[in-house]
């Protein structure tokens, strides 16, 4: 699987996007950004997802779904669906493309803006991270890899 990690801006509702994404051949797994703490939070939990597929140790029946459980630092599916859709009427996203090369988003009226990845003190906080031993990012992978011992 190849993966992508894009912030976006603009009023295309979620399941147009969805159903843009999927027109171009691949999967997108769309995200709050406050819920995003840089690329490699992200990028670790697709990669935890995907390993876990390989190894059946799996809680969930999509990859799509499993990246979230990795990436909401949960062993719910519930609890991981509500941290980290994204909220109504914000019209800003973290989308993780999965075999996309060219995500195409003036078709549907977005435009691209990957400072909304970024780890910022505000997205720190609201996930109950602190930065008195590592950032934000290293902590949020942390959290990934913790997922593994939750499904234990």
């Amino acid at each position: 699987m190849q993966f992508q990690l894009i912030g976006m801006r603009g009023d295309a509702s979620f399941d147009d996007m969805v159903a843009h994404f999927t027109s171009l051949g691949g999967e997108v797994v769309l995200m709050d950004p406050d819920a995003v703490i840089g690329k490699d939070h992200i990028m670790t939990a697709a990669m935890h997802a995907e390993r876990a597929f390989s190894n059946g140790t799996n809680r969930s029946k999509t990859i799509l779904t499993e990246i979230l459980l990795y990436s909401a630092w949960e062993r719910q599916i519930g609890k991981a669906l509500s941290k980290m859709k994204p909220k109504e009427g914000r019209n800003e996203y973290v989308a993780l493309l999965i075999d996309i090369d060219d995500p195409k988003l003036d078709t549907i009226n977005m435009m691209r803006d990957d400072s909304l990845i970024d780890a910022t003190d505000e997205k720190a906080e609201k996930n109950g991270l602190n930065k008195e031993f590592l950032s934000y990012e290293d902590q949020a992978v942390e959290n990934v890899a913790m997922v593994e011992l939750l499904k234990v």
